[in-house]
């Protein structure tokens, strides 16, 4: 699987600090791509891909028929700043996210909005990663 996952994807799963057992959030997970890499290399992971696109959606579930079916991975279609757990749902450990405008500073109103969503759907000590470092830099929830 890792030949069709473009090198810009890789470099910045590699800089993910992942583990075993590691629950993600993947905002503006497109055809879902890296969220199938990180269950792929950390086989007890659990990876919950969002994105505003049913288009999007629509082709991540597609393409990842195994992986849902081991339960493993999931999709929901929703925007970063509409972002909430499930009633039940348990926290994420980490988020990430690559070319997400609510997230990079060119919607800094959607922004203020998205990152106390965000935070609060990870756990006490959750992360949350976006491209824009080296390869990817860390926001902070203030």
């Amino acid at each position: 699987m890792s030949a069709a996952v473009s090198p810009r994807i890789l470099e910045a799963i590699d800089a993910l600090p992942l583990r075993a057992g590691v629950r993600v959030l993947e905002v503006g997970c497109g055809p879902g791509v890296a969220a199938r890499e990180i269950v792929r290399r950390f086989p007890t992971a659990y990876v919950l891909g969002i994105d505003r696109s049913a288009k999007a959606i629509q082709q991540a579930r597609a393409g990842s028929k195994q992986e849902l079916a081991a339960g493993r991975l999931s999709f929901r279609e929703v925007a970063v700043q509409d972002i909430e757990l499930d009633p039940g749902e348990q926290p994420f450990d980490l988020a990430f996210a690559l070319r997400v405008g609510a997230l990079d500073g060119r919607y800094p109103e959607l922004g203020a909005i998205a990152l106390p969503r965000l935070f609060a759907c990870l756990t006490r000590r959750g992360k949350v990663f976006i491209d824009g470092g080296s390869p990817l830099r860390e926001l902070s929830a203030a």
